[in-house]
């Protein structure tokens, strides 16, 4: 368990389903199920793109058809304007929020799950958001959902995180670069201190086994996270490496073209 305080915290002192049911039988089988309900919960609310919604609900049209083209936030911004880019973003990070905590309560009062859970949730909203099922599996680029997950998950490495990318955003004035070095950097920073706990745990007599692999499965679900982000923004890094990208135009109005990291 970390010691920053994160929304699957909540959920221990509970009892969920596969811990009311639980039984040394049946736990493989719970334990299996309530994974695989989570994924499958956690893709569904990422495939819900909230791009799509809004553009086709208060517009009547498709936002994939302007601009970039991409179901994100920021092409939102640049063809329906600030409020309807402010909900797309909200809704696109709170689906995160909502996967995580779904899978938080499925193996609320599991210790040895719960946590794989709340990452599974993670992972899976991303993935619905970048491949939604009610979309073609034309989405995003998972950037808000990802954002959200982290705050819901570790609130203080959010803060970090959050430094690290307003940091990156004005001093170079590229989005997709602060999106894609959170997305590099999330899992190293999670293992740092994830390893941090378990060494100042060691007077408790921790094995050294178990202070070298801290909470395996969430660091790697993080990596597997991180690398979806970084692949939906590879066009956007050929640009960078190209000087092609286009920059944050800071203070003035929307340009023709802006960067999809959403």
């Amino acid at each position: 368990m970390f010691w920053v305080f994160g929304i699957y915290d909540l959920f221990y002192f509970f009892r969920g389903p596969v811990a009311a049911l639980m039984s040394e039988k049946s736990a493989p089988f719970l334990i299996g199920g309530g994974l695989i309900l989570t994924f499958a919960i956690a893709y569904l609310l990422g495939s819900v793109n909230f791009a799509l919604l809004i553009s086709r609900a208060f517009f009547h049209d498709d936002v994939r058809t302007h601009g970039s083209g991409n179901a994100g936030t920021t092409n939102v911004l640049r063809t329906y304007g600030k409020k309807a880019a402010a909900l797309t973003f909200l809704g696109d990070g709170l689906k995160g929020v909502l996967a995580i905590a779904a899978g938080s309560l499925i193996f609320a009062g599991v210790p040895g799950f719960l946590q794989t859970a709340a990452y599974l949730g993670m992972f899976g909203a991303v993935l619905g958001h970048i491949f939604p099922l009610f979309a073609h599996f034309r989405g995003g680029k998972g950037f808000a959902t990802l954002a959200f997950s982290i705050l819901a998950l570790n609130p203080v490495i959010f803060v970090i995180i959050a430094a690290v990318f307003f940091t990156l955003v004005f001093s170079t004035r590229y989005v997709s670069l602060g999106s894609v070095v959170v997305a590099l950097i999330y899992p190293v920073i999670l293992s740092a201190f994830e390893f941090t706990l378990k060494l100042g745990l060691m007077e408790n007599h921790m094995d050294m086994k178990e202070l070298l692999m801290p909470n395996g499965m969430a660091v790697l679900l993080t990596i597997a996270t991180g690398a979806m982000v970084v692949w939906a923004h590879r066009g956007n890094l050929k640009r960078i490496s190209n000087r092609t990208e286009r920059k944050l135009e800071l203070g003035k109005k929307k340009p023709e073209q802006s960067e999809e990291n959403t």
